[in-house]
């Protein structure tokens, strides 16, 4: 996630190269999808549950696991889902943008469908604190079956591991990235080559396939089928990278690297470690490394690492990217975005993110202590962003596609059932460890609605005593103010409207520039903009011009590069000639309709915190000048 190229290069490097945009797609998409066999089946059989590790409990729980990645990933995703592109975008924001565009004229369930993605948005962030912790944890494990007494040094090897993962962050990846794909290659091939290892000796495992197994487990077990679909969810933990990822390489790489490497090595692996539990039921203590021959235990362990590393790096980097859309779609204050790299433009590094998701995951680690304990919090979060992306992609497929309801109706009320049974199956795990996610996701959700509702709200504060265009534009043909050379920037929300700090500069300094231009940034529900739709630009006479800038939510807001598509003789936007005003707004809690107090504070606060407009912008440090204003709420 965010560590390829853009959508139009992948599309180009698809066609000239398509083994290397295969290789680069295992690398980045399907990291941490391609770990869950760690720990999966360990989960299932751990004794929590209850799972006799005999013929049909492990074929039932293979059964599941199996129609899972079928239905959920082959199916849901690779067939529906990944068509849901955003101008070649993806992810639960992108399709939240989409699904807003397709709800344009029912105001009601465009807002439900907003807080759907707000809500998987949220959940995602609580998903990438527990996905780094969970699969470090259970790749240094192993570790304890190759020496003994080894166990107490786990949880420091990896806190050491994910430190050091987090800290090289704002370094960027490029170096490193380069490796991903062919390590993520070996992987599969050594999961694939350690299932057909364990198969052999126990082919009758392959039975599994028959979904009738899955039926049967359900029936036997009436009690503890819903229950374990908690733990077989954990075999699709980073099914919604897929969709995330194809801006940087479009569907077909990463389709066709899921069902020629990725599906074929996982079904591989699950079911060699279920060959493995039929001879052995003693191996459910770590099945996945029981599965390899002693003398390889130690280099799987050096590959299980190297693998969990890029899973996690590959959370962290779509954290930052999700970061950058929630901010562009306003639901997230400004924050400050470092590229990483000059040629890709996916790379970039946010510090805020980056240490909150290191916090995040060290106290996950301290907490736990185990991957087996961090499992019963895990599931929660990956499953509340499923089902919200099954909602927004049946209203995408329904109001925008308006595909016939009697043909895709059915299936997608399926993928809503199962969704719904997946999550429901991880409701429990809230009072048995997995309240961690849900209070993360549930405080980034207030944060978000909060963010969006206040800026809402302060908008129409400033509107309520703003003096209308064109009413201060004939004042000043009347009584015109003295005019100094050069072309004055007001940024601005509302171009209809005088902004605070123009008066504010007329009444202190009594002066005007020779061109006054009022610019107002407005972003999009696409990921980019065209060049030739950037820029609109009006004239009201007495050198007054109105300016709108269009940007996309995955287009970088550069004013003044932006700024010099404009052709316009009467315009001069050298950058010795012009000047930047801002306003700061001051925000005061006050007893005026809008937010409850506390709301309003915790609005107050974060737009204290905001970064600004100069750096957001990229706006020059040495031509920009800034004038408060205080604004009740």
């Amino acid at each position: 996630m965010g560590q390829a190229s853009s959508q139009a290069a992948g599309a180009e490097h698809s066609a000239a190269k398509p083994i290397g945009m295969l290789v680069a797609a295992v690398g980045v998409v399907y990291g941490d999808i391609g770990t869950s066999p760690l720990y999966t089946l360990k989960e299932v059989f751990s004794g929590a549950y209850g799972v006799p590790v005999n013929h049909d409990g492990v074929l039932g729980i293979l059964a599941l696991i199996f129609w899972s990645l079928i239905w959920v990933v082959s199916i849901k995703y690779m067939m529906f889902v990944l068509r849901a592109d955003n101008q070649g975008e993806g992810g639960i924001m992108a399709l939240t943008a989409l699904a807003r565009r397709a709800a344009a004229g029912h105001a009601k369930l465009r807002g439900f469908l907003v807080v759907c993605g707000l809500i998987g948005a949220a959940l995602f962030y609580g998903d990438s604190m527990i996905t780094p912790a969970i699969s470090v944890l259970s790749a240094i494990e192993g570790l304890g079956l190759a020496f003994d007494g080894i166990d107490h040094w786990v949880v420091p090897l990896s806190l050491v591991v994910l430190v050091a993962l987090f800290l090289i962050q704002r370094h960027g990846t490029a170096r490193i990235g380069i490796l991903f794909g062919p390590i993520m290659v070996t992987w599969f091939l050594v999961l694939g080559a350690l299932g057909v290892y364990g198969i052999i000796q126990h082919p009758e495992v392959l039975q599994a396939m028959n979904p009738v197994w899955g039926v049967r487990f359900f029936i036997v077990h009436p009690g503890m089928g819903v229950a374990i679909l908690g733990a077989v969810v954990l075999a699709l933990t980073g099914a919604e990278a897929l969709y995330a990822d194809m801006g940087h390489f479009g569907r077909k790489p990463i389709a066709r690297a899921w069902f020629i490497l990725v599906l074929p090595a996982l079904v591989l692996n699950y079911f060699g470690q279920g060959a493995l539990l039929l001879g052995d039921p003693e191996a459910a203590r770590n099945p996945f490394y029981l599965l390899a021959p002693s003398w390889a235990l130690i280099p799987l362990v050096g590959l299980s690492t190297l693998a969990t590393v890029i899973a996690s790096q590959a959370v962290i980097s779509g954290a930052f990217s999700l970061t950058r859309q929630a901010i562009q779609l306003g639901y997230i204050p400004r924050m400050h975005i470092q590229h990483t790299s000059s040629a890709e433009q996916g790379q970039i590094y946010i510090g805020a993110v980056n240490w909150a998701l290191m916090v995040g995951v060290v106290l996950l680690v301290l907490g736990f202590e185990s991957s087996g304990a961090l499992a019963s919090a895990y599931g929660v979060a990956v499953t509340g962003t499923m089902l919200m992306t099954s909602i927004l992609v049946s209203a995408v497929i329904l109001l925008l596609w308006k595909w016939p309801p009697v043909l895709v109706v059915p299936v997608l009320l399926g993928f809503v059932l199962v969704d719904g049974l997946y999550f429901a199956a991880n409701v429990p795990k809230i009072v048995q460890g997995g309240a961690f996610p849900v209070i993360a996701g549930l405080a980034l959700f207030v944060l978000m609605t909060t963010w969006k509702r206040g800026k809402q709200l302060l908008v129409d504060r400033i509107d309520e005593g703003g003096l209308p265009l064109p009413i201060f534009i004939s004042s000043i043909a009347v009584q015109p103010p003295h005019r100094v050379q050069g072309t004055a920037v007001f940024l601005t929300a509302r171009p209809d409207a005088v902004p605070h700090a123009l008066l504010h500069n007329l009444l202190h300094n009594q002066v005007l520039h020779e061109q006054v231009v009022l610019l107002t940034v407005v972003y999009e529900d696409i990921p980019r903009v065209p060049p030739t739709r950037r820029f609109k630009v009006d004239s009201y006479g007495e050198g007054f011009f109105r300016v709108i800038l269009h940007f996309g939510f995955t287009d970088e807001p550069d004013v003044p590069k932006a700024l010099k598509l404009c052709h316009l003789d009467e315009l001069d936007f050298s950058p010795m000639r012009t000047t930047y005003f801002l306003s700061r707004e001051t925000v005061i809690a006050s007893k005026l309709e809008g937010m409850s107090r506390w709301r309003e504070a915790l609005f107050a606060f974060m737009l204290q915190n905001a970064n600004g407009n100069l750096r957001f912008f990229n706006l020059p440090l040495n031509r920009v000048i800034e004038l408060g204003t205080q604004v009740e709420m």
